[in-house]
Formats: structure tokens, sequence, C-alpha cells
């Protein structure tokens, strides 16, 4: 393969990359490299070297880069105004769609960020159950708030339910807020959920949890345990909101819970998120409507920004064709099957998990049904593929292939091509 050429525009916005930012990055991205642009499934780097795009911005991108109806959305917009700090046409119409199209919405409260969604979500089941303690899964992402940011990245095997801390600068307290239970593991969850059942104020889980993928009748399971004991349940759709399906995951998997938060496409490239759920929890971010000690005050400068808003409409529009959804999954049902059957060929131990439209590759010889399990796979040989990919013209994050409905058949034939290379040179 020919090496990257890196220009010297490039390597001076390295260098002060290096020298702005700790640790050289703004915290993802990979340090060193700097994006040019993108257009439909491509981008090119600040040197002009050209990748078909499986990172998609992290998954935001679903209907691809600098998508001209997304693009003529938002140019619009800015031509009346950038942000009024109220509702426009655009954020009340976004906020329809989202009720129309998701199974638990009866109402919508926009954000800025993931973090933020999930954040509030927290604190909404809390304030509608009236107790303190939160029950997330290990190894699970929930954004950077501080409840997030336990047992997101463990480095110990701690029993069940102990959370443990993957930041500095988060209060001990919180560590006593966070129960922590195995993805996947019915059994345990609803032993940790009887036991403390008049302490949680919430459960909160993606219901494909990063890429691995639901056991039959989890799901079901959650949502049985946490009705039994009236705990709000709530999907961290933010990854898997309008990507599985319309409907998101909800809708893809036949389960529904009482408050989910959504993320990436619904803002079509622009910060913009949402927490969408039952009346009757939605209700506390009615501060006027709700008694003293009951509302959750949420302003935010951008909320439910006017360009982000057009943008996420834009986006949900194209989604909504006829179509698009089994297009993507024909795309990516080619490239995940195709990466397995190399591996396979070339006799190298590795699973391919997750759906069709997103998914990647672990290096071991067992099921993957839990976090742990990724714990015990090769993240060595995983980041040397990557960097074989890389090389072949192929940009992706460390953990996943995002599809968007820009990928064609010759994305596909490039990309095999790749998977080509890379197996047969990662098998010597």
């Amino acid at each position: 393969m020919a090496e990257r050429y890196v220009s010297d525009h490039e390597q001076e916005l390295v260098r002060k990359a290096d020298a702005y930012f700790p640790g050289g990055s703004t915290g993802h991205g990979s340090r060193g490299f700097i994006v040019g642009g993108g257009r439909g499934s491509h981008i090119w780097d600040a040197s002009g070297n050209e990748y078909i795009d499986y990172l998609l911005g992290s998954g935001p991108m679903i209907v691809g880069h600098a998508h001209p109806e997304v693009v003529e959305a938002v140019r619009n917009q800015l031509e009346t105004g950038s942000t009024f700090f109220g509702a426009t046409e655009e954020t009340v119409l976004l906020a329809e769609e989202v009720v129309n199209a998701v199974a638990c919405a009866d109402k919508v409260r926009f954000c800025c960020t993931g973090t933020e969604a999930t954040m509030f979500a927290m604190r909404a089941a809390r304030a509608f159950r009236g107790r303190d303690k939160i029950l997330k899964f290990d190894g699970a992402y929930h954004g950077m708030n501080d409840h997030a940011m336990m047992s997101i990245f463990p480095t110990e095997q701690l029993d069940y339910p102990q959370a443990e801390p993957n930041s500095a600068g988060i209060p001990k307290s919180v560590e006593d807020e966070v129960l922590v239970a195995p993805f996947n593991d019915l059994e345990t969850t609803a032993a940790i959920v009887e036991q403390y059942h008049d302490e949680i104020g919430g459960v909160i889980v993606e219901p494909m949890q990063r890429l691995i993928l639901p056991v039959t009748g989890f799901l079901a399971g959650l949502r049985e345990i946490t009705n039994q004991y009236e705990i709000p349940l709530i999907f961290d759709e933010v990854v898997t909101g309008f990507r599985l399906g319309y409907g998101g995951a909800q809708e893809y998997y036949g389960v529904t819970p009482d408050l989910c938060t959504l993320g990436k496409a619904v803002g079509g490239g622009h910060p913009l998120t949402a927490v969408a759920g039952r009346d009757e929890i939605m209700a506390h971010f009615d501060q006027a409507g709700m008694p003293s000690g009951k509302s959750l005050p949420q302003a935010g400068t951008l909320n439910g920004n006017p360009i982000a808003s057009a943008a996420g409409l834009a986006t949900l529009n194209i989604l909504k064709r006829e179509g698009t959804y089994e297009r993507k999954e024909a795309v990516g049902r080619t490239l995940r099957e195709g990466l397995q059957e190399r591996l396979d060929v070339a006799e190298i131990p590795a699973k391919v998990i997750g759906e069709n439209v997103m998914f990647d590759v672990y290096f071991t010889q067992e099921d993957i049904v839990d976090h742990r399990g990724t714990m015990r796979a090769d993240d060595d040989k995983k980041n040397e593929f990557n960097g074989l990919l890389r090389e072949n013209g192929i940009y992706k994050g460390g953990s996943k292939f995002y599809l968007s409905t820009a990928h064609d058949d010759k994305d596909v034939k490039a990309t095999l091509a790749a998977f080509d290379d890379a197996v047969e040179r990662l098998g010597r």
C-alpha cells in the first residue's frame, strides 16, 4: 500500500494541536490525524488523502457527509437566524416527529450532548421514583456525566453490584449511588433489583450494549422486573435511535421502556440530543406544573437549536423513505459476513459481532455476551487490524463500523478488497 502523504500544512496543524490540546487531541479521534472534509461516504485528511468513512463522526452522519438536502435545510435556517433561546417551527416539528416515531415518547426535551441527555434521563427517573440509586450495566457507555462514568472502562472485575469510578474528580458519594449488573445476565440483574428495589430510582441500559446483542428474553425480562417494582426503565438510544430502525431499538427488539435518550442521527450531524418518555415522568420537566421540590430545571442556551433541528428534520425525512433501511442492512450484511468469512478462511480466531448497520471484530475464540468477554479479546491484534485498514483507505473508529445510506456497491467492493489485504497481512 502507498504510504500516506503528509503535507507541510497538516504537519503544522498537528504541531499546533500538540501545543494547544491536552494530549494533542480534542479527546477523540486519532492523534496526528487532521480531517480536511467529507462528502457522502468518504472523507479526506488535511493532506488530501481520501478514505471510505465508517466512523461517520462516531455515528451522526447516518445519511453521509454534506448531504445536499441537509445542507440546504441548514443554509435556509442560517438565513433566518442561528438561535433564539426559544422554540422555533423546526424545534416543534422535530419533537412531533420523535413522538410519532418512538414508542415510549409522549413528550420530548432537547439537549446538546448525549452526556446531558443521559444525565437528565437518570435525574428524571430519580425525581419520579423518589429514590437515589441508578442501576447500570458493566461496560455500558452513557456519556461522560458522573453516574455514567461508573464501570464504563472497568479495570478490575469487582463483585456485582459494586461500581468502579473510571475518572478522577468524581465524588466518592456517586460511587455509592450506582449499582452495576452484567449485561445479558437476567438472573443476576433480577437478584440485584430485588435486593435494592426500594433504593433504585431507575435502570439505564443500552439495548444493544456497544456492539453486544441482547440475548433472547433479556430486554423483555428487564422490562418485566422493572415493571414489577415500578422502577423506570431507560433505554439509552443515543446510538441505536433511528439506526436499527426508524423507531430505534425499542421497535427493533420489541420492548418499550419508560424513558429513552436519543442523539447522533436525530441531530443530523449537529449538536442536538433528546430525552423522551412517558407523560407522568416527563412532567417533572414542567417547572410551573410540578409542586416545589419535584421539578427539574433544564435550561440550556442551545437546547433545540433551530439549525440543529432543521438538520435533524432533513435527516429523518431521508431515513423515512421506502427501502432506506433495507438497503443499508444489505450493504452492512455483505461487509459483516464478508469480514467473518475472510477471518475464518485465514484461521484467525475472531468474532464479528453487532447488527448489520453497526459491527466490529473482536479477536477471540469465545462468543461475546457481556463486557468482560470483550476484555478477554486481543486488543493489540485489533489495533493492528485497524491500522492495516487505514493503510488501505478505510477510516473507522477503534471499536465500530458505522454504516450510512451513502455507502454503495463501489464502497463495498473496495472495503472487501481492504479486508483481503489486512487479513492476509495479519495472518502472516
